[in-house]
């Protein structure tokens, strides 16, 4: 018999909407077709179309329904409408408040070329084909989070900005060991990224992480390297690499760095995990791709859907135990780049250049096939 599983969907702004809706059109076919899960979908509003209506990027209703869900899918979130909002209700606010609320501290951003888009990446083949890194980066802390976090006017007339980085030995351990867990499933490799040469939290952070190495996975080859090195030698030899661990504000940069690797943002999803349930071992979960709005394109069926049916993927993989399909989606991705479908983002020569919506038509087509549907 089928459990049913509850599944918030957030679309946001932007692109967000329509690659949330083809989204929905994979959901329908996992719907029809399993006979181990069935989806129970609720949507609600987030960011901007959220400020539109309710004033506020995020309401506490739509927060309810996010702690309620066996998972959250989120679209993305922002445009040049919104640029003038007070600071503290900006769209991006809105996840923000889900990330701290729902404690979802550890944010996987997976780097995969596909071997059919090697030649789309800026670096050479040879380096790209076959690259498969996790970008760990710790989510609910960090400098994005820190107080006092301000700008200021001085006596003399000059302004003054602070951010304010803090971090403690919990939120670094229980994130480390989360880097440790996956790299026992993947390549066994860990290197933990930050700036002991001139930050305290960096220092901190090589402290607490290498003695979670000794401890808790002596098993598993460890690296400690320096984000701006990392930076360096994710476009030198980026094969090195296999889980990155880093605080909140390197690990955004980092994984922004490694995704064009691949090609595209348009490509990479992303997970974002909290601690597991003391009674059932589930933890909150919140699955979102890494790129943004893209207003100049939202409408025109021009954005590339991919990140986002990916995320879904992703949680059919870590919040549902799904495996298998989750391996079904991820080849029916593959082989549709094979067949020499894509979107204006990661367009090559001799190419089918396709929409949204006719990029996740191929998709369903392959998934269907993969089925023997």
């Amino acid at each position: 018999m089928a459990t049913t599983q509850k599944l918030l969907l957030l679309p946001g702004d932007g692109i967000g909407v329509e690659a949330m809706g083809e989204v929905e059109r994979i959901l329908a076919f996992f719907n029809e077709k399993s006979n181990k899960v069935k989806f129970d979908i609720d949507r609600d509003l987030v960011g901007g179309c959220a400020i539109d209506k309710h004033g506020v990027p995020l309401t506490n209703e739509a927060l309810d329904k996010a702690q309620a869900s066996d998972a959250v899918l989120f679209g993305s979130v922002g445009g040049p409408k919104w640029d003038d909002v007070p600071f503290k209700i900006r769209p991006e606010a809105g996840l923000l408040r889900l990330r701290k609320e729902m404690d979802l501290y550890a944010n996987l951003r997976p780097a995969i070329c596909y071997p059919a888009l090697a030649e789309a990446s800026s670096l050479r083949r040879e380096l790209v084909e076959g690259l498969d890194i996790l970008i760990l980066r710790e989510l609910t802390g960090g400098t994005y989070f820190g107080e006092p976090k301000e700008i200021v006017t001085l006596e003399n007339g000059e302004k003054r900005a602070v951010d304010t980085t803090i971090y403690t030995t919990h939120e670094i351990e229980r994130v480390v060991k989360v880097a440790f867990d996956l790299a026992r499933t993947r390549r066994n490799k860990v290197h933990s990224a930050e700036k002991r040469n001139v930050m305290k939290t960096g220092v901190l952070w090589a402290e607490v992480s290498e003695q979670v190495h000794r401890e808790y996975a002596p098993d598993v080859e460890f690296e400690p390297i320096l984000a701006d090195n990392c930076a360096m030698q994710l476009v030198r030899n980026p094969k090195q690499f296999d889980v990155v661990v880093c605080d909140n504000l390197f690990g955004d940069i980092l994984s922004d760095a490694a995704a064009m690797l691949t090609g595209s943002l348009g490509m990479l999803p992303s997970a974002s995990l909290g601690a597991p349930d003391g009674k059932n071992g589930t933890r909150k979960a919140l699955y979102e791709p890494v790129h943004g709005s893209a207003p100049d394109i939202a409408g025109l069926n021009k954005a590339n859907p991919i990140a986002t049916i990916s995320s879904f993927g992703m949680s059919l993989r870590y919040s549902f135990g799904l495996i298998e399909e989750a391996d079904m989606l991820d080849k029916a991705i593959s082989n549709v780049l094979a067949q020499g479908y894509r979107t204006g983002d990661i367009m090559q020569p001799n190419m089918r250049e396709v929409g949204t919506t006719e990029m996740s038509e191929a998709i369903l087509k392959e998934l269907a096939t993969l089925a023997g549907a």
